[in-house]
């Protein structure tokens, strides 16, 4: 397991006693400060992204940088409909500490979703479509929500928890994957991502499995997600590079671009397995033991010299 490099210059940033409300961010639900398992931080990146260059991608890589914008895009709708499947069955819960944990799940997502929207809409002004594939993200998520039960919104969210628990392990353990994200504003606000992805990453797989979700429909489930989350991010991608003028402008840097996607840490084989573990039956998302990782993770972003405690507001 590769250590946590120096996670970035960062600027000086003030924190305060209150975390400014991103204008188009509701947070729909109390959390609290989670649990120790499941911590809630309350960051503040949107002074941090304000320079962030268009090909923010390491050595300016156009396709990467459109593939990590259209993740970031789907993000906070994403973490939106996430937070209300857990939040939907939270009354049923009896065990403390899960639900402890599931405070801990709304507060993290919420904010991920919030500190998404900040740097999405510094790259809607670099061009980028986020703010298109965010109304579709709404749009798809308000059709699913109407037409699927509580059970299986949670079975959805669950699978889709395991995709980002994947990304999250991928960047964390290994070098050329931070090293791709390129520029500290962008590369930040993934690895805060992929720490507190890893640290809440079975609590919806437990929400599930605690509401009588069975196996059955998990797994496929699982099948559905694999689908239609290749195919419509794939579409979503596609779109964002073909409306991007200056890519066009260059087509050797474009072609050479998608050349260095297929050796991409986030398309190996390596991430293939592991979402592939998924559909084994029996499978629970700690059957991956990631504790030594969150808690090297956890001195290195916030402990005593933690290079993200200037973000977190107190």
């Amino acid at each position: 397991m590769c250590g946590p490099p120096e996670v970035g210059n960062l600027p000086r940033v003030t924190t305060t006693t209150t975390v400014p409300r991103h204008s188009r961010w509701i947070d729909e639900y109390e959390a609290g400060t989670g649990s120790a398992t499941v911590p809630v931080r309350r960051m503040d990146f949107e002074r941090y992204v304000a320079d962030l260059p268009k090909y923010f991608a390491a050595d300016g890589d156009i396709v990467m940088s459109h593939v990590l914008s259209v993740l970031s895009s789907t993000f906070p709708e994403g973490e939106k409909f996430f937070v209300r499947s857990v939040a939907a069955v939270r009354d049923e819960i009896t065990d403390p500490q899960l639900r402890a944990d599931i405070d801990g799940f709304i507060g993290q997502e919420q904010m991920h979703g919030r500190e998404h929207l900040v740097l999405n809409d510094r790259l809607a002004e670099h061009g980028y479509p986020t703010r298109g594939i965010n109304a579709y993200v709404r749009g798809l998520y308000w059709v699913r929500e109407r037409m699927q039960s509580k059970k299986v919104n949670l079975a959805f969210t669950a699978a889709l928890e395991h995709y980002t628990a994947t990304l999250a392990e991928l960047l964390l353990t290994d070098d050329d994957a931070r090293a791709a994200v390129g520029q500290p504003g962008a590369r930040d606000i993934l690895t805060w991502h992929a720490l507190e992805e890893s640290e809440h990453k079975a609590v919806a797989y437990d929400v599930y499995k605690a509401v009588g979700g069975g196996e059955l429909m998990r797994i496929f489930v699982m099948f559905l997600t694999d689908l239609l989350f290749i195919f419509e991010t794939g579409v979503m991608g596609v779109i964002s590079v073909a409306k991007d003028p200056d890519a066009r402008r260059h087509p050797l840097k474009l072609a050479k671009s998608f050349a260095r996607l297929r050796r991409s840490p986030f398309v190996s084989m390596r991430a293939l397995r592991i979402l592939a573990e998924y559909h084994r039956p029996g499978f629970h998302p700690n059957d991956r033991d990631t504790t030594a990782l969150i808690a090297e993770w956890r001195q290195a972003l916030f402990g005593r010299e933690g290079q993200l405690n200037e973000l977190v507001a107190s």
